[in-house]
């Protein structure tokens, strides 16, 4: 098929077998990309092997202190001129041959008569991997369901949080308008993908989730590392109350835990409904105090961040 040109971004870190799967993957699109970009933190940790069998692909290397999930992203973003951009993490791995195409062709089908707001980005379903935990499998069909959805402005009193709902996991955007609306934030700690499909909800654009487009891509994460997670969450929902003052997210969460509570008694796997509690309740603490971190002294802030680097920037910037 006729497209226009798509750029791939993929930042790593101590690349394995994953991304040489992914890169091959690729190759393989029915919707080639134009070009693969990854950006890697630290050149000693980067082993070629993962780009054997591979074309169209480039590599620049940056220290490890330069990395930040939006402004990494954004330098890449502007070294390629493709009319698309499609950003993936290291351990997301195509489903079929038919990821590009389908993303694509969100942004050319994916209006609804009745809506006129034209799709500037599209995500991917995620799948669970083989060795996915119980919980964290349904977590993945709870958040990716079968349905795909065009989600507007309009969309903000029924789904709430999730109107704003994008992961860079595996997104392409619309060239044109992210550069026209600034693209992401330089220095973000988490959740650059969730603030900038913000700031397209509220310039009158669709966030389009294609669910014929999908990835393997999960993480069997222990309850300590949910709280890291989410303190980094909560602090991301914290520093842009532009956005997600609009919106509550502790009900989504609620609705979650309570789904994968019945899903598991219904599946007679109440056993694991212990489990559940205590991940959720790391989760929560860790969201909780995330969103109050500006009244934490700096040492715990670093005892609950997964992102200390973040927090060296935040102090040359004048953080008290």
């Amino acid at each position: 098929m006729k497209h226009e040109e798509i750029d791939v971004i993929i930042p790593v870190y101590r690349p394995d077998e994953k991304l040489h799967r992914l890169l091959l993957a690729l190759e393989r699109q029915t919707v080639k990309p134009s070009r693969i970009l990854l950006v890697n933190t630290e050149r000693e940790l980067f082993d070629d092997a993962c780009l054997k069998g591979t074309e169209h692909v480039e590599v620049i290397h940056i220290r490890k202190s330069e990395f930040d999930h939006g402004g990494t992203r954004h330098m890449a973003a502007e070294m390629l001129p493709g009319a698309f951009l499609l950003f993936l993490t290291q351990d997301a791995i195509p489903a079929d041959d038919c990821l590009i195409e389908r993303l694509y062709e969100a942004f050319a089908t994916g209006r609804e008569s009745d809506r006129q707001q034209p799709v500037a980005a599209a995500y991917a379903r995620q799948l669970p991997m083989p060795d996915c935990h119980v919980i964290e499998r349904y977590t993945r069909s709870f958040n990716y369901g079968k349905e795909s959805r065009i989600k507007t402005a309009d969309d903000l009193e029924m789904l709430g949080i999730k109107t704003f709902f994008c992961s860079n996991v595996c997104a392409m955007y619309r060239r044109s308008t992210y550069e026209a609306l600034g693209g992401f934030e330089r220095h973000t700690i988490f959740n650059e993908d969730m603030i900038f499909a913000g700031k397209l909800i509220q310039n009158g654009y669709a966030v389009a989730y294609c669910a014929e487009a999908k990835v393997y891509h999960s993480h069997n994460y222990s309850g300590l590392q949910q709280f890291h997670r989410n303190f980094d969450l909560g602090v991301s929902q914290a520093e842009h109350p532009e956005i997600f003052q609009m919106v509550r997210s502790e009900s989504e969460g609620i609705r979650m835990v309570k789904q994968t509570a019945a899903f598991l008694c219904h599946s007679k796997r109440g056993y694991l409904l212990p489990k559940l509690i205590w991940q959720s309740g790391w989760k929560y603490l860790g969201y909780q105090l995330g969103k109050r971190y500006e009244k934490l002294p700096e040492w715990l802030i670093r005892r609950c961040t997964m992102s200390p680097g973040y927090w060296e920037h935040q102090n040359e910037s004048g953080r008290q």
